[in-house]
């Protein structure tokens, strides 16, 4: 089973002020060359097929993708490969966010 991460400015002083907008996450993936938007994520499992509503930053990782999910002023990530971890901790960084398990 695979952890979910939030990145979040929650944590942070005045925190009521520090939604991450989608506007921002449009601005900051739009600029990361190994990123694209989607409105919807289909999920294949064996016998059936799921779609997501919702805002995704995918990262094309080899030959599968891996979405960033934002919502509600937040993002959010399973780590399915180690190699998310650095990529997630550069992400919150560079927007000025913490990250939380859950």
């Amino acid at each position: 089973m695979n952890q979910r991460f939030r990145i979040t400015r929650s944590m942070q002083p005045d925190a009521a002020d520090q939604e991450i907008s989608l506007e921002e996450c449009q601005v900051y993936f739009s600029s990361k060359a190994d990123f694209t938007y989607q409105t919807v994520l289909t999920v294949k499992g064996e016998e059936s097929t799921m779609s997501i509503d919702g805002d995704f930053f995918m990262w094309k990782h080899g030959e599968a993708l891996i979405p960033f999910r934002h919502y509600m002023g937040d993002l959010y990530v399973a780590i399915s490969h180690q190699e998310i971890v650095p990529l997630m901790i550069e992400i919150a960084s560079d927007l000025r966010a913490d990250i939380v398990e859950g």
